[in-house]
């Protein structure tokens, strides 16, 4: 073979310019970028050093020969002429990887196929011993990619792909790849930081992917030097002495640099499942001295190297797949913009989004981006210099005034944020200072005519709740059409739900002004950020609108007519109280003393609360889930209904025609339309509302009445009710001021034998 070979190195897309700057430097030359892949001329020590070096390639592919291809059979003679022999033991296996298409090639597997035929036809013996297929650690990989007509064949030699550096075996939900992240720390200057000594934090650092990369820069470590298995181990061609030689320099140069004294590196990470895996994988790395990971909210990040260090800040937060997670994101970014602000004055920061309009709402600039693919996502990376002139306050300020600022920051002492940390005299941490207060960023101009509607609103209602001794109310419902969501206060909580906006609306003008409504909820409504849960409430269908969306498991108390319900802000799109029907419970509860009341589609039962505190002699509730059954079974044993309060799970209709029981009282509230598996059949609420009544009446002792209502806008009372009952539409009745600007909410009749 030559002395001097044609590479083609691959990477994620987006990374070819660091890549080709990389290579270079390692030795490649004649360096030319390609999509996702850097080509160029090398001897073997360079390919190998490659292999061990590079931080941002995925594979390093050598090119045995390039060759003009037709069809199928200009494929397979193109490859059986190459010296095989020189390459496999005839008994040796292989693994082909083909790329491309035409030339009659459409299926890959195909084109893999063909090849491995013409391999395994030049080394079969006359004996009949040929090489075998391996898919996961074979003896030789072997990958031909076809473009325009042209077969370029290579060997793999890194086996399998660089980015798996071996040290992470543990991993969270969403994890960068390691090659990413390492481009993603070059990018934002970590190599220069580290050279001067500088500290590096991650304030949400999952499994501690940035730390480890960070950590493997700053020491001089090659990323594989650890790696025990690669693509030329047991090639042919494989140069043993040579490889020895570079790995024992790559050895001498990690044992250098890790006897430095260790860089300041920290991660932070919320959630407490990720810490145990984050250490492990940093322990796997041998890094143990250099990285600590601590269990930590973004809301309370600090990091406090000793001698007041400054370095950089990274991190990649959760940026959502759609519009809604995005929303439910805003207030994370927020928090990260403000730690940056308070805790990290004159530090570099570099965040990676998915979502560069969270970013914009962190409330400080990026004094440069640049562009990134996560797999099939584009990204950006917001470098941040952490300046007080860099603060995005939407005023401008005098320099007497950035002044001020920037002594208020510089002014708080390091604070013990783990064991490496500044003591006192006597040995005990030193207690953080007080977090300075940053002024807030002023809404845009939208976002400000949004929160004085919700001031206004919240003024006029809240004297009316509080009158009414009433805890939880809408506060807002799409009073202004462009910003199309719907605000309710639970006490000291707020409630969002955003409408999806109709396909004629620009999905960036949507997301901004979902935005900008978001932030300016909290200081509208003096609600701490946390206390903020957003959902995303579309058109829904069969019984999607009890489906789970969390698992938090959260309940609030709440309070109303003088009973205490239960709800759940974040687990479910509805919370375990539908709030316009509050004048119906209250009517309910007034008028239920010494009556049998029973509650149909009973839900979490809070109407069959009311009634059991107006004093029913009993009250009975069905419904078809156990989860709101036992939801039920809470409301009504916290406030001390346990006794003569009948829970029964079933299909209504199919209990209704099996009981022979009597009531005095009967709430119906069905859904629109439920299909759940536990019933036969469907239910529509238009079309089976006849027959649900009627089953409904006969149970009605003389006397009696039944309070039916639904929320399905188009619904229509069948006129020939009114031949056989007495009808009464109390719509009006049932609607409370928070709800007077949407009175088409929900309609409700009070139905009476004649």
């Amino acid at each position: 073979m030559s002395d001097r070979f044609e590479l083609f190195l691959t990477c994620p897309k987006g990374l070819e310019g660091l890549l080709a700057e990389e290579a270079t430097a390692l030795g490649l030359e004649e360096t030319r970028e390609h999509t996702s892949a850097v080509r160029g001329m090398a001897d073997m020590e360079t390919a190998y050093r490659l292999c061990l070096w590079s931080r941002l390639g995925n594979r390093v592919l050598l090119v045995l020969k390039r060759f003009p291809m037709k069809d199928a059979e200009d494929l397979y003679h193109g490859v059986n002429d190459v010296e095989w022999q020189d390459h496999l033991l005839p008994d040796g296996t292989l693994a082909v990887e083909f790329s491309g298409h035409g030339s009659g090639i459409d299926n890959t597997h195909f084109g893999a196929l063909k090849v491995k035929d013409a391999i395994v036809d030049k080394l079969r013996t006359p004996t009949g011993e040929r090489p075998s297929v391996d898919k996961l650690n074979p003896d030789l990989r072997v990958h031909l990619r076809l473009d325009r007509g042209e077969a370029i064949l290579s060997l793999d030699l890194s086996g399998h792909s660089l980015h798996q550096r071996g040290y992470r075996l543990q991993q969270g939900a969403a994890p960068l790849k390691e090659n990413l992240a390492a481009a993603i720390l070059i990018r934002s200057g970590w190599p220069r930081i580290a050279a001067q000594g500088g500290a590096l934090a991650d304030p949400m650092c999952g499994v501690g992917t940035f730390l480890v990369e960070a950590a493997m820069i700053a020491a001089d470590i090659a990323p594989n030097l650890k790696r025990e298995r690669w693509g030329f181990s047991a090639w042919l061609g494989h140069v043993p002495a040579l490889w020895r030689k570079l790995h024992d320099e790559a050895l001498a140069r990690a044992e250098a640099g890790l006897a430095k004294p260790p860089l300041w590196i920290r991660g932070y990470e919320a959630d407490p499942r990720l810490i145990q895996p984050g250490r492990n994988n940093v322990e796997r790395a041998g890094l143990s001295e250099w990285i600590k990971i601590y269990q930590g909210e973004v809301a309370t990040f600090e990091p406090r190297p000793d001698q007041n260090q400054k370095g950089l800040v990274i991190c990649n937060p959760p940026y959502g797949e759609r519009l809604g997670d995005e929303a439910s994101l805003l207030y994370l970014y927020q928090n990260l913009g403000e730690r940056l602000r308070q805790a990290c004055l004159n530090w570099e920061a570099a965040v990676f989004t998915g979502a560069p309009d969270l970013g914009k709402r962190m409330g400080i600039r990026s004094h440069k981006q640049y562009s990134f693919w996560n797999g099939a996502l584009p990204c950006k990376l917001l470098l941040i210099k952490v300046l007080p002139d860099q603060f995005v306050t939407g005023e401008r300020r005098t320099p007497e005034q950035r002044q001020a600022e920037r002594e208020q920051l510089e002014a708080a002492p390091p604070v013990a944020a783990d064991p490496y940390a500044r003591v006192n005299k006597n040995g005990n941490p030193i207690k953080p200072a007080p977090a300075p207060v940053v002024e807030q960023a002023r809404l845009s101009e939208g976002g400000q005519m949004f929160a004085n509607r919700l001031q206004k609103n919240l003024k006029t209602l809240g004297k009316w709740a509080k009158r009414e001794g009433i805890d939880c109310y809408r506060v807002y419902d799409a009073d202004m059409p462009e910003y199309a969501m719907a605000i309710d206060l639970y006490h000291d909580w707020v409630h969002v739900q955003e409408y999806a906006a109709p396909k004629s609306i620009d999905p960036e003008k949507a997301s901004a002004r979902l935005f900008d409504a978001l932030a300016a909820i909290p200081q509208a409504l003096g609600i701490d950020k946390s206390r903020v849960v957003i959902k995303r409430r579309e058109r829904q269908s069969g019984t999607r609108q009890y489906e789970r969306q969390s698992a938090q498991g959260q309940f609030t108390e709440v309070q109303e007519g003088g009973i205490k319900l239960l709800v759940n802000l974040t687990d479910y799109l509805d919370t375990g109280l539908f709030l316009d029907h509050r004048p119906m419970r209250l009517r309910i509860q007034k008028e239920a003393a010494g009556k049998r009341f029973l509650n149909l589609f009973c839900y979490t039962a809070t109407a069959s609360v009311h009634a059991a505190k107006g004093g029913a002699r009993s009250t009975t509730s069905v419904d078809l889930s156990k989860t709101y059954l036992d939801w039920a079974r809470r409301n009504l044993s916290l406030n001390g209904f346990s006794d003569k309060n009948r829970l029964e799970q079933g299909d209504v209709m199919a209990w209704l025609q099996a009981s022979r029981d009597e009531f005095d009282m009967i709430f119906i509230d069905p859904p629109t339309f439920s299909n759940s598996k536990r019933m036969e059949g469907v239910f529509d609420v238009q079309r089976d509302h006849v027959e649900l009544l009627d089953l409904a009446v006969a149970r009605l002792a003389p006397g009696g009445v039944v309070y039916f209502s639904n929320n399905f806008r188009k619904f229509q009372l069948d006129e020939h009710l009114a031949d056989r009952y007495a009808v009464e539409e109390i719509s009006a009745q049932t609607i409370d001021q928070d709800f007077a600007r949407n009175t088409k909410i929900h309609r409700a009749w009070k139905i009476q034998t004649r």
